[in-house]
């Protein structure tokens, strides 16, 4: 008899972008740059790091379990209540969270095959059955999803933006898909790259809030550069954010990270500026990539999935001698695809350089 549940004996785990420590100690390099984990180029807000320096003499202290003033916080922001809110240390948690909340040992969880590996992962840990759909053109195929939903479906779970395609659902296509789902059918919309969005045809998710099964995912780790503190939140109606709390851990997320965040928010000024060099760099790495005869999927994220054309995990270990830390897209099954985060003008380049000289050599 193995001392291992079996669900656990068959979870591939999620394989982190490389750190820039890991590189430089393996590789013997000096200057290294991670475009691998779709992080903040610009680093942290300077008024979150202010808070954390200002707080750290009560890290003594267990932190605010219900995080009281984050909440208040951004209530005011989304024009809600703070009893709206659910705390996680990361979007990763709140999933967790959401599948242990509602979903039952007999039903089923839907998502897309391409997309954020966690959704599976976690179901796999749970051991709940997990439903996955092909994308279409690379976008989440919604009218699929509809066909695949059964009386025991009970999450389905869309990232938008999707990563790693950097693709998005419409409000046009997410209306026609929200009508005519079950009952008694949640819905969690990821939105942890929604700050970076540059269209107008986006859904306004937060209108169904408080009349549908919605629940939405965002995070702090994005545009607001605090991944290294996991914070992020789950908005949804108050009967299944008060379930929810139930589920989480009683100190889940900690002093320096709510403080951040606190911030963070109230930094107007950095976040514009995050939102304008994503933006400028997608339109100069495009050029290039057009200019090269490279395939890519346009983008609404802070990345850009890339068809090298070649071995994804070859591009990336050559590139990885050069100093430049890229994503391969093997766990994903994309074998000839590299994703790439949006960098500082300087990081850009360098990556341009060094895709030529993997590429062509």
């Amino acid at each position: 008899m193995s001392l291992i549940r079996k669900n656990i004996i068959n979870t591939t785990a999620y394989i982190a972008g490389k750190p820039i420590e890991e590189t430089r100690r393996e590789l013997g390099l000096k200057e290294v740059i991670k475009l691998a984990s779709n992080e903040n180029p610009l680093g942290s807000s300077p008024r979150a790091i202010e808070a954390i320096k200002k707080n750290l003499s009560g890290i003594n202290r267990y932190p605010d379990s219900q995080g009281f003033y984050l909440k208040k916080r951004l209530a005011r922001a989304f024009n809600l209540k703070p009893f709206n809110f659910v705390l996680g240390n990361g979007s990763d948690e709140l999933i967790d969270v959401i599948i242990k909340t509602f979903v039952e040992d007999d039903q089923n969880i839907i998502t897309a095959d391409n997309t954020f590996l966690e959704y599976g992962i976690i179901s796999q840990i749970n051991n709940r059955k997990i439903i996955t759909v092909p994308l279409k053109y690379f976008k989440y195929d919604l009218e699929a999803i509809k066909r695949r939903i059964d009386k025991n479906t009970k999450l389905v779970f869309i990232a938008n933006p999707n990563n790693p395609t950097g693709t998005y659902v419409t409000k046009y296509e997410f209306t026609d898909f929200l009508a005519g789902l079950p009952e008694d059918l949640i819905l969690v919309l990821d939105e942890a790259y929604d700050t970076f969005i540059d269209v107008d045809d986006f859904p306004g998710s937060l209108k169904y809030i408080n009349n549908r099964n919605v629940i939405i995912l965002k995070t702090f780790s994005k545009a607001y550069g605090l991944a290294g503190l996991r914070i992020g939140y789950a908005i949804a109606r108050p009967e299944f954010s008060a379930y929810m709390e139930r589920a989480r851990q009683p100190f889940n997320v900690n002093l320096l990270a709510q403080q951040a965040a606190l911030a963070a928010l109230d930094d107007k000024k950095f976040l514009l500026k995050t939102k304008n060099t994503v933006l400028e760099g997608k339109k100069y790495l495009y050029s290039c990539l057009d200019a090269m005869g490279i395939a890519y999927l346009p983008s609404v994220a802070n990345f850009i999935l890339i068809d090298t054309g070649k071995d994804c995990f070859g591009v990336f270990r050559d590139m990885l001698k050069y100093g430049v830390i890229v994503r391969d897209m093997k766990q994903y099954g994309l074998n000839s695809f590299i994703r790439v985060t949006i960098g500082k003008k300087k990081e850009n380049e360098r990556f341009i350089r060094v895709l030529k000289k993997v590429l062509y050599k």
